[in-house]
C-alpha cells in the first residue's frame, strides 16, 4: 500500500505529492494549479524566489471559491530566499509570500538555501564572489523561523539543501526541531544516506527535480534523466504505467520521500498523481537503484567558496 501522506514530528501530515512550480510562467501556472487540484494534487510547492506566487495563489484561491476545496484541505510550502537570512526579515519575507499567494498562513516555511548573500547583492550573484555574501549564521536564521511559527504564520518549519553538517547545527539549538528537509533526489542522485539520517533524526524528506532535470539534458555535467531510458520505458510497460510514473512510484515506496514533479501540461499533472495503484517488482526497483551515479542537477557551484555552501561534505 503506497501511503498518501508522510507523518511530521509535530503530528502533522504532508501529502507525498506536490505540485512544484519552479521555472513555471507567471502567464501558466495559475492553471497549471488549478488542474492539479482538479486532479486530486493536495499539496502546492511554492517559493519566494520563483517569482510567481501570485499566480499560484490565483489558481488556489478560485478553487476555494469554486467550493472544489477548503483552505484547510492544502498544503501550502513557501521558502525564504538567501538575501533574507537576518532574523529580522524573515517574518516580512514570509508575509510577503502570504500576502502574493492570498493566504492567512503556509502550512510548511523553509530556508531555502543554507548560503546567505547580501539583500543589495541580488537574489542570484553569481559575479559577485564573497562581497555578495552574508556572514549571518544558519542558527540565526533559524530563530526568525521560529518567531514565524510562534505568530501563527506557518504550521511547520524546515530546511531546504541542507547537509548533515548544517542539520545538526539547527538541532544543537532549536526550540522548534524542523520537520522537513527539501533536497535533489532523483534516481540519478538517490540522496540515500542524508535520507536514511533525516529518517534517523524524524525529518521528513521531500525531492524536488524528481524526474531530473529534461530541460537542462545535454548540457555539461547534466545525466540523462531516467525516464528516458528505454529499459525504464519497457519496465512501464509492464505495469501498464509511463517512466515518470514508475520513477514517481520508486522514489516514494524504495526511498520514502515526498516527490515534487513540475509541470504545467495538464496531461502530464495528471498523470504524476497517477502512480498508486501498483507496486514495482524487487527486480525493477534493484534495476532503477543502479541508475544512481552520485551527480546533481542542481549544484549551484557558483557559491562554491560560501562558508554554508552545502555540498562540498558526503552527504
Amino acid at each position: 500500500m503506497i501511503p498518501k501522506s508522510l507523518k511530521f514530528n509535530n503530528n502533522l501530515e504532508i501529502p507525498i505529492i506536490g505540485l512544484g512550480t519552479f521555472n513555471s510562467p507567471p502567464g501558466q501556472v495559475t492553471q497549471a494549479v488549478k488542474d492539479a487540484i482538479d486532479a486530486g494534487y493536495r499539496h502546492i510547492d511554492c517559493a519566494w524566489y520563483y517569482g510567481n506566487e501570485a499566480e499560484v495563489g490565483e489558481g488556489i484561491s478560485t478553487k476555494i471559491k469554486e467550493g472544489v476545496v477548503k483552505r484547510e484541505d492544502l498544503f501550502i510550502t513557501s521558502k525564504l530566499w538567501s538575501n533574507y537570512h537576518e532574523k529580522e526579515k524573515v517574518v516580512p519575507m514570509l508575509k510577503d509570500s502570504l500576502k502574493n499567494l492570498k493566504l492567512e498562513y503556509l502550512d510548511l516555511y523553509l530556508i531555502h538555501w543554507p548560503f546567505g548573500f547580501k539583500e543589495e547583492a541580488g537574489p542570484w550573484p553569481t559575479e559577485g564572489g564573497p562581497d555578495a555574501y552574508s556572514e549571518t549564521e544558519i542558527t540565526e536564521t533559524w530563530e526568525g523561523m521560529e518567531e514565524t511559527y510562534d505568530l501563527g504564520l506557518t504550521r511547520s518549519i524546515g530546511v531546504s539543501n541542507f547537509n548533515k553538517t548544517q542539520i545538526e547545527k539547527i538541532l544543537g539549538m532549536a526550540r522548534i526541531k524542523p520537520v522537513c528537509n527539501q533536497v535533489e533526489v532523483n534516481p540519478n542522485f538517490n540522496n540515500k544516506k542524508l535520507i536514511e539520517y533525516c529518517k534517523g533524526k524524524d525529518i521528513v524528506v521531500a525531492g524536488y527535480c524528481p524526474l531530473g532535470r529534461i530541460d537542462s539534458y545535454g548540457k555539461p555535467r547534466i545525466p540523462k534523466p531516467t525516464i528516458l531510458e528505454p529499459e525504464v520505458a519497457e519496465i512501464g510497460k509492464k505495469y501498464n504505467k509511463t517512466p515518470a510514473q514508475v520513477v514517481l512510484n520508486y522514489l516514494i515506496t524504495k526511498l520514502g520521500v515526498v516527490v515534487l514533479p513540475k509541470s504545467v501540461t495538464k496531461s502530464r499533472i495528471i498523470e504524476n498523481f497517477d502512480i498508486f495503484d501498483f507496486q514495482l517488482d524487487k527486480e525493477d526497483i534493484e534495476y532503477i537503484d543502479s541508475f544512481h551515479k552520485n551527480v546533481r542537477v542542481c549544484l549551484a557551484p557558483y557559491f562554491g567558496n560560501h562558508k554554508d555552501y552545502p555540498f562540498h561534505d558526503e552527504y
